[in-house]
């Protein structure tokens, strides 16, 4: 039986037939990062990338110790990247402390990976619309609470979610005051791709200062 380092390489990275590179000149890309993000978000969602929303946020507190979760995008303006959570969870803690942060997007299906790093700010209105445009199951979840402490019992959980479901949809206006918006506006993105016979290639925004808004530049990969 192969060893676990064998079974690793022998995994496929991406689906065969990915089209070559699009990016080849850094001059000739839109000129703000959200408009290619925008349109390489389209493209995953037209090859049915399953969750393309979905994002992996880094962050470290002020002890500087770095921690990683999954969190989906809930909108995009001009201002940056939006998500939602608790201020009192372990990502709004360490947001408190730290506010920079990476969020990273990874679309296999189409071989692309976008990274946007930047500065974060709370916006608990922002927040407040946010959680009453949820669907029942998802309200719940978030009027329990109580994110990455410790459980003693599954079943607890289970009990606390079922009166809380119960209790959004009694009142579907309720929204918990811990719950806030978070934007992420930021000063590097960097897109990355891979082709059919072209290699790797990426793609750095870097935010300018006077008339033009945002530099780029290629990488080596």
């Amino acid at each position: 039986m192969p060893g676990f380092r064998e079974r690793l390489r022998d995994l496929p990275m991406f689906p065969d037939g990915l089209p070559d590179g699009q990016i080849s000149d850094p001059d000739a890309v839109p000129p703000t990062p959200h408009d290619l993000f925008t349109a390489w978000f389209d493209d995953a969602v037209a090859a049915g990338a399953y969750a393309p929303h979905a994002m992996t946020l880094s962050t470290a507190g002020g002890g500087a110790v770095v921690d990683a979760r999954t969190v989906l995008l809930t909108d995009l303006d001009a201002g940056g990247w939006w998500f939602a959570g608790h201020a009192t969870s372990p990502k709004g803690r360490h947001l408190a402390e730290n506010p920079h942060a990476a969020l990273t997007f990874l679309w296999r299906e189409i071989g692309r990976q976008v990274r946007v790093t930047g500065t974060v700010s709370s916006h608990p209105d922002v927040g407040v619309e946010d959680f009453r445009r949820r669907s029942d199951v998802s309200r719940a979840t978030g009027l329990v609470d109580h994110q990455s402490e410790v459980l003693d019992d599954l079943a607890e959980h289970r009990e606390a979610w079922a009166e809380a479901l119960q209790e959004v949809r009694a009142d579907p206006r309720r929204v918990p005051s811990t719950w806030t918006a978070w934007r992420l506006s930021p000063f590097s993105v960097e897109f990355w791709q891979t082709g059919a016979g072209t290699g790797q290639t990426r793609l750095r925004y870097r935010r300018g200062t006077g008339p033009t808004a945002w530099t780029t530049e290629l990488l080596w990969p």
